[in-house]
Parts: C-alpha cells; sequence; structure tokens
C-alpha cells in the first residue's frame, strides 16, 4: 500500500515539475514543436502542457 502512495506521489510531482517547465520553455518563446522533439513526445501533448502551465 506505501509503494503505491509513494507512486501517486511522484506521479503529482512529475505533474506539477513538467507543467511549471512547459510555462518556463513558453515564456521563452519555444514552440511546442521544439519541446515535442526534444522531449520525444507529440506536439498535442507538448501544446497541452503548454496550455496548463499558462492556466496556472
Amino acid at each position: 500500500m506505501a509503494a503505491l502512495r509513494a507512486v501517486g506521489v511522484l506521479e503529482r510531482i512529475a505533474a506539477r515539475v513538467g507543467r511549471e517547465a512547459a510555462g518556463a520553455v513558453g515564456d521563452d518563446g519555444m514552440s511546442a514543436e521544439a519541446v515535442a522533439t526534444a522531449l520525444g513526445t507529440t506536439r498535442s501533448k507538448a501544446l497541452t502542457l503548454f496550455l496548463t502551465a499558462q492556466n496556472r
């Protein structure tokens, strides 16, 4: 049970850090495409991170 709680905490931390990082990168003017390429993810996922970061 403790392991599941730890995984949940890590997921929340990773999500928060991801949003903060996306916000910082977006403030620097980096495009969603460039972020997606650097992270090895899709443009759609990178754009979602940008939008989430802007709403915070």
